[in-house]
């Protein structure tokens, strides 16, 4: 212990150190309340991993690793990936159908629209055009300010629904009701649609990333019960018709450690007790992972429903 006191005693006196792949000055270590203890028992705990002494190629992969970690906390706001989307980390297979083609062939001849949970608004207003009459409901209190902001200078007024089995609308007043991973009451949506009109729902399913808790060794996803026959018959005991039902599992890419983590804190109900902490021991070893392969595929799981109102 007193070896590594003298240790960062000699690092203190630098106007810059780096500690754990990142650059820090002791005004820094102030900021975040880091104790010099803190520091030391972070490097022997390094230390006793095997963090330290290693080739060269290790400790470059270590530095990513690092760096990728504290990428992971950029701010994540409404619906919007696009920080490891856009970016090429994180890559999506096209579904066997496009929610959006189904969709725009509705939209273009009703007159009201309801998008239920529209997140931040960013899917809903990539619509456009809408009808003259749009609603929109949002139950992730931090999303309403944002979906607003971006949608009602649209016209289209948001709805904060603290709960899906009563909604702020009337008796049949819409012409189509869309959904798009986000839960529903199946009676309450009969409710308010008008006669004859479509419910158009895309799910993520029960079986989602299964294999990212696998890969964790974590509690599989809460809600496995979540499958399309299940969905199914609780549509039909509200009194819908199935139009159209249809399925997918496409593979969802990961190119680095950071962007899986960035995905899990966004998605907390996938791995309900993920922290990086509690995970630490197994990051390490997906990251050295992908440095090998170069990515992790998981398995995602989509179904699609249109039920009419009879």
């Amino acid at each position: 212990l007193q070896k590594h006191w003298y240790l960062f005693h000699l690092l203190s006196q630098q106007a810059e150190f780096v500690f754990f792949g990142h650059a820090f000055t002791l005004s820094d270590l102030d900021r975040i309340g880091k104790s010099l203890g803190d520091l030391i028992s972070y490097h022997l705990y390094l230390k006793k991993k095997g963090y330290f002494n290693m080739p060269d190629d290790k400790i470059l992969r270590e530095d990513l690793f690092n760096f990728l970690l504290a990428d992971a906390n950029a701010p994540f706001s409404g619906w919007d990936f696009s920080h490891i989307i856009s970016t090429g980390r994180m890559v999506e297979a096209p579904l066997t159908w496009s929610y959006a083609s189904i969709l725009l062939q509705q939209l273009r001849n009703i007159q009201s629209l309801l998008d239920m949970d529209t997140g931040g608004g960013e899917y809903l207003s990539s619509l456009q055009p809408l009808p003259p009459y749009t609603c929109a409901t949002e139950g992730h209190i931090p999303n309403v300010p944002i979906a607003r902001l971006r949608l009602e200078p649209l016209g289209i007024k948001v709805y904060e629904a603290k709960g899906n089995s009563t909604l702020p609308f009337a008796d049949n007043q819409f012409d189509l009701i869309i959904n798009r991973h986000a839960a529903y009451s199946a009676r309450e949506v009969y409710r308010i649609l008008k006669p004859g009109c479509q419910f158009i729902t895309q799910q993520v399913g029960g079986s989602n990333n299964n294999d990212l808790n696998l890969l964790f060794k974590a509690p599989l996803y809460q809600y496995a019960a979540w499958q399309l026959d299940y969905a199914i018959q609780e549509l039909r005991d509200a009194g819908w018709h199935i139009v159209a039902q249809k399925e997918d599992h496409p593979i969802t890419r990961f190119f680095d450690i950071g962007a899986i983590i960035y995905y899990l804190e966004a998605i907390s109900w996938q791995i309900a007790d993920f922290s990086v902490e509690k995970y630490f021991d197994r990051l390490v070893e997906l990251h050295n992972r992908i440095q090998q392969q170069h990515y992790i595929d998981v398995h995602s799981h989509r179904f699609l429903i249109i039920a009419r109102k009879l």
